[in-house]
């Protein structure tokens, strides 16, 4: 806010200016000469300025070759279609002078070319050009920083010209500008670190910079030259350097005591980033070759100063990235997310450069440095929030923004609030109001005025127009805007590692409570198991016993058959219980235990004939003692019948393909018989039977040539 009253005049429309058409003059400076003619035929049909006494009496439907010569004709008429312009370097004679001749195409039926007089202003005299610029451009980037940089630009661009003052000009935001660098000559008014409102330079006026880059009034006293003869008034002259400018701008000129201008255009990354902006008390003018190495020498500037801003920026993100590596380790370190938020809360106001920081939890607030009271920061936060809608918010203005907050400014007229939905909290750093005292080239209130005749002029007085500007706080950069998203992901990412911690400590619990849970069991499984082994022990000597004592053979024989299937009953219980994993086990490295024990219950005879090929299955335990029953069946079975009493080969292969398994047990006795092996009435049957219906699969024996295949095939689970 300004600290005296704003004067303007609700009834005039500062933004006229913004209208004229300064592109169509319809006249020229006086100090050259305008030739107008058609493109194919290159034949003159209009002119400006004092054509008929310094360059020719009759020049109006004559070719440009006889006017300018032959060899400049052939130039014009070799010059390439399409937009562009041309600059020859012989000189064009005139009446007592020389002429720098420059020319234009304007659409594809109109050459315009411009006429100077040919002048030795350049600095560099008989010297190289090239040299020149190359040992200027070398000198920008020697400077250190931007600073630095504006300042050797504001004396290189006066040593170039000539002119009493140079100001380097950069536009703000607002379109308003300010000289950040100034050179000018000893007695002269000092315009360094003025502001100038945005109506001094117009819109169109900025469109013309970008498209012209260097701009010329070698005598603000001039008096329009028009074109003629009648109907070219609307032609367009945009790139035409010697066009007149708006009566308005000479007045301007004038109000300021200057008799002479020149602007060079600095345009970076294709916007218009500033001027060079060059005053002369003095008429002064300024030669084509000089404009184009002004125009040259300022598109190496806006180089540096893209290279010198993005370095600044690489440094404030270096400095970012610092921060955040040292704080957010720290945070995570500490397990759970807000209490290290609440250990840290100097380095996050530092991180940011502000004044005070706040964390807000639940509504409690926890706060460190220049701070609103706490009730406010409650305010605020939830304010943010809303209008932010849960992402980050900024601001460097706040009691322009936010409802009844004046009373903030002295400790938060900035803002950046960052809430952390997942932990019901809002980080806010505050920044304090930066009370700026901004020094206008005059009231840039009253920047344009309306006579009682409704002519638009300039504003009249430059001098020094101090306002005080209340309520800001230094802006947010885009850089702090960046940490603070990295900083927010960070956390959240914090938040969750926290959370997934204490699920895996419960998951661990309980997996724990599983363990003893599954220890006890083991432990009651083994006792169980060692009960049965003792069970089957007594009824397998019982059988002994009575098979011993047994007169009949046929009785003797069934018994000691049936002691033999409880002993592999033993040892396909004892080889299951061998294992530590309970739930699921390989079939294959069960099998090979239990058959192991086979062949030491049927002797070294039969453990040397028997070979195994079994493919690792794992599958659920239940399973397992079925088909080891099954195997075990069909092992005796193949030693009792295959091979007559006697000893011979026998093998036992396992495979699994897809989610089913193919256990084979083969022989290479005598095969098959008339009368089938066993008659399904005796107990091995029976059982077998049982299992495969159990397993919901099937045996088939099939000719092994010679012997017997028995092939289970059955599900790997359920």
């Amino acid at each position: 806010m300004a600290t005296r009253p704003v004067e303007t005049d609700p009834g005039h429309d500062i933004t006229a200016c913004d209208r004229e058409p300064i592109h169509i003059p319809g006249a020229i400076q006086p100090h050259g000469l305008l030739l107008v003619a058609e493109a194919d035929s290159l034949t003159v049909i209009a002119g400006a300025g004092a054509i008929e006494e310094r360059l020719a009496p009759e020049w109006l439907g004559v070719p440009l070759g006889a006017l300018l010569g032959a060899e400049v004709g052939d130039m014009l008429a070799a010059m390439p279609a399409g937009p562009g312009s041309v600059t020859t370097t012989r000189p064009v004679p005139g009446v007592g002078e020389m002429f720098a001749a420059t020319a234009h195409r304007l659409g594809t039926d109109r050459l315009l070319v411009e006429l100077e007089p040919a002048l030795a202003d350049t600095p560099w005299g008989a010297g190289s050009p090239l040299s020149w610029l190359d040992a200027a451009a070398t000198s920008f980037e020697r400077t250190g920083d931007l600073q630095s940089l504006y300042e050797r630009a504001a004396t290189t661009f006066r040593m170039l010209t000539g002119f009493d003052r140079v100001m380097l000009y950069r536009f703000l935001d607002d379109d308003s500008g300010r000289v950040v660098a100034e050179a000018c000559a000893p007695g002269l008014h000092s315009f360094l670190h003025h502001h100038f409102p945005a109506s001094d330079i117009p819109k169109q006026a900025r469109a013309l910079y970008i498209r012209n880059r260097t701009r010329s009034i070698p005598d603000a006293g001039y008096v329009p030259a028009p074109l003629r003869p009648a109907g070219f008034e609307t032609l367009d002259l945009s790139d035409v350097g010697l066009r007149s400018v708006s009566p308005v701008h000479v007045r301007y000129l004038g109000n300021m005591g200057v008799a002479a201008s020149a602007s060079i255009s600095i345009v970076k990354d294709g916007l218009l980033w500033g001027m060079i902006a060059c005053h002369n008390m003095t008429p002064r003018r300024l030669s084509p070759d000089l404009r184009a190495a002004a125009t040259t020498l300022a598109s190496g500037l806006a180089r540096q100063i893209r290279a010198k801003e993005e370095a600044e920026v690489y440094r404030e993100r270096f400095r970012l990235r610092a921060a955040e590596d040292g704080i957010v380790p720290r945070i995570a370190g500490f397990g759970d997310v807000v209490p290290g938020i609440r250990r840290l809360l100097p380095d996050l106001m530092a991180m940011m450069n502000a004044s005070g920081f706040a964390l807000v939890e639940n509504g409690r607030v926890h706060s460190h440095g220049a701070c609103p009271p706490p009730l406010a920061i409650l305010e605020v936060a939830q304010w943010a929030l809303t209008r932010g809608g849960g992402d980050l918010y900024s601001t460097h203005e706040l009691g322009a923004i936010m409802p009844d907050s004046d009373a903030l400014a002295a400790t938060a007229s900035g803002l950046l609030a960052l809430p952390l939905v997942d932990g019901g909290l809002s980080l806010l750093w505050f920044r304090a109001e930066h009370i700026e005292e901004v020094e206008w080239a005059g009231n840039p209130h009253k920047s344009v005025a309306l006579r009682p005749d409704e002519t638009l002029t300039p504003r009249a007085s430059f001098a020094s127009w101090n306002e005080i500007v209340r309520g800001r706080a230094r802006r947010w950069t885009l850089e702090e805007i960046e940490a603070a998203h990295r900083l927010r992901r960070a956390l959240h990412d914090a938040f969750q590692n926290s959370r997934l911690r204490g699920l895996n400590a419960t998951l661990q619990r309980t997996l724990d409570d599983k363990d003893l849970l599954l220890q006890q069991k083991d432990v009651l499984m083994k006792e169980v198991d060692h009960r049965v082994q003792n069970s089957l022990q007594l009824v397998s000597s019982f059988l002994a016993l009575q098979a011993k004592a047994a007169s009949d053979a046929h009785v003797r024989e069934q018994l000691t058959e049936a002691q033999a299937r409880l002993s592999a009953v033993a040892l396909v219980h004892r080889r299951l219980y061998r294992d530590d994993q309970i739930q699921t086990i390989d079939l294959a490295r069960y099998l090979e235990e239990l058959v192991g024990d086979m062949k030491h219950s049927l002797g070294a005879d039969w453990g040397s004939q028997m070979r195994l090929d079994l493919a690792p299955v794992l599958m659920p335990t239940d399973r397992a003692i079925n088909l080891g029953l099954v195997t075990t069946e069909l092992i005796i079975n193949a030693t009792k019948y295959a091979y007559d009493g006697a000893v011979g080969p026998v093998t036992i292969s396992l495979e699994q393909y897809g989610n089913r398994l193919r256990l084979i047990v083969a022989d290479q006795g005598r095969g098959r018989t008339d009368e089938p092996v066993g008659d399904g009435r005796g107990f091995g049957s029976r059982m077998m039977a049982a299992m495969m219906q159990r397993l919901s699969g099937s045996i088939e024996y099939d000719d092994n040539q010679p012997g017997l295949r028995a092939i289970v095939t059955a599900p790997i689970a359920d």
